[in-house]
């Protein structure tokens, strides 16, 4: 039995005469991993959806402006951002499983003391200390899960993960809504304390023990964390604020730019020394095609759905004046076609090249968004057709995410994998946070130039989503058109 590779290092089983046979099946207990591995990023997920739905109750209840509150949210975000980049080095040196059930657990405290705030302070210092759990939940999950699934079942493994995953943006509006109906604002943070707790004991159970013995000890790269993570967190910060005016998002954005600029040349000095020390994010990673090629789209794709997660609901709110639940509740068929989609493309991922799937998921997030760029022309696009173009967007999405991911851990050596992970998840929250703020911008633009026509400042704004959807088939045709066989 011989084995073939789709795209980059994606092996999977052949047959004598070279043609493709029916995988292997998971067994349970990869099953079970997959399940409590995605139990945590979708607490955090939910979490942040849910919060942004309650942040009204939150200043009236603590008697705080907008101004301040405002840092609940943004805390959390620059929290992440500051702490995702250790992933790849808690992995190596706690190992991969400890580090993980550390974050979920810091995740849970920091939700315990979110519900017992005294203030807008004590709440956005307890917001931060559960970033700093929530941001290595996701990077060390996904490490877990490709180091125990392997090469040839990554594309199954990452589409069961994705399942729930894609689900919680609809649901965290939901049940904010129904909290802030019947409960008290602070059940948004507590209904987080039982569940995490249960994530944590069947993590406990389930997720294998790791030998030590085989862990490379990484030294902390000190210099490259005092460079990258207050990097990106300005880099961040800038982008969230840039659109509102004033001097602070372009001072943010050129101070994270300088910082990001200088770690890239501290990690390819270091990188190349031979002492065992190892930068934070490696760089090296990408001379690698397919790691290159992959985490490029993975920006992109980051910039088209953050953005739209943002324009979509809002033009509901501004234009048709719908509630924060029911705005998110549109969200829902572009969820359920992320969903589905990325369930089914994690069962043929192994068969085909990356590109020709990539290819043609980005096609369906194009003419899914044409739909939205028509928004203020008359009567506006009927609401079915609104709903299958949010869907087919979904769909869209559901079969890049996939391929994408396979070749980005089928690119790297087992021992990269946390390094790979890591570096991925932060280009993508790189690429949300880009496409948000120059959506925001150029939404604040078209609403100077189309004054008391609200819906065509959001019509124009879609076209700018779909230049993005576009921008990403230029990575994607960089991807391996064919299968390769080895031998």
């Amino acid at each position: 039995m011989t084995m073939s590779v789709t795209g980059e290092g994606r092996p999977g089983k052949v047959s004598e005469a070279g043609r493709s046979v029916r995988p292997e099946p998971l067994p349970p207990g990869l099953w079970k991993m997959a399940v409590v591995l995605a139990l945590g990023p979708i607490l955090a997920l939910l979490d942040t959806t849910i919060v942004n739905v309650g942040i009204d109750s939150v200043g009236r209840d603590l008697h705080s402006s907008m101004a301040s509150v405002q840092w609940v949210a943004t805390g959390y975000l620059l929290a992440i951002s500051l702490t995702m980049p250790l992933s790849g080095w808690a992995a190596g040196r706690f190992g991969a499983r400890r580090a993980w059930l550390a974050s979920v657990v810091l995740f849970v405290l920091g939700s315990a003391l979110c519900g017992l705030a005294w203030s807008t302070g004590s709440l956005i210092a307890f917001r931060v200390l559960q970033g700093i759990g929530g941001g290595m939940i996701q990077p060390l999950g996904q490490s877990i899960m490709v180091q125990a699934a392997g090469p040839s079942r990554i594309g199954r493994v990452m589409g069961t993960l994705l399942l729930p995953i894609s689900l919680a943006p609809v649901l965290g509006p939901i049940l904010g809504g129904l909290v802030l109906e019947h409960l008290d604002w602070r059940w948004m943070f507590l209904l987080n304390v039982p569940v995490g707790l249960l994530t944590v004991l069947l993590a406990a159970r389930w997720l294998p023990a790791e030998d030590r013995s085989e862990l490379p000890r990484a030294r902390l790269d000190v210099t490259g964390l005092v460079l990258l993570s207050p990097g990106l967190t300005a880099l961040v910060y800038g982008l969230s604020t840039i659109g509102g005016g004033g001097t602070a998002g372009p001072v943010a954005v050129a101070a994270g730019a300088v910082l990001l600029a200088a770690y890239g040349w501290h990690a390819l000095r270091i990188g190349r020394r031979r002492d065992g020390r190892a930068p934070l994010l490696d760089l090296r990673l990408f001379a690698r095609r397919g790691f290159a090629v992959a985490t490029a789209n993975s920006f992109l794709q980051g910039a088209v759905l953050y953005s739209s997660m943002f324009l979509v609901p809002l033009y509901y709110q501004q234009v048709e004046h719908a509630g924060a639940v029911a705005a998110g509740l549109l969200l829902a068929p572009q969820a359920l076609g992320t969903a589905v989609t990325s369930l089914l493309a994690g069962r043929i991922t192994h068969r085909f090249a990356p590109r020709p799937l990539i290819l043609l998921g980005i096609g369906c997030s194009l003419l899914g968004t044409v739909v939205f760029t028509q928004l203020g022309r008359g009567s506006g696009p009927a609401d079915w057709l609104v709903v299958g173009s949010l869907a087919l967007r979904g769909v869209g999405m559901g079969i890049i995410v996939i391929p994408g991911m396979a070749a980005v851990y089928g690119s790297v050596e087992r021992a990269q994998v946390p390094a790979a992970a890591g570096a991925v998840n932060v280009l993508n929250r790189l690429g949300g946070a880009l496409g948000t703020a120059v959506l925001t911008v150029v939404l604040q633009q078209a609403q100077v130039g189309h004054p008391g026509q609200p819906g065509a400042a959001f019509g124009a704004t879609f076209w700018w989503v779909l230049a993005l959807s576009a921008l990403s088939i230029a990575p994607a045709l960089l991807y391996p058109g064919a299968a390769r066989k080895a031998g």
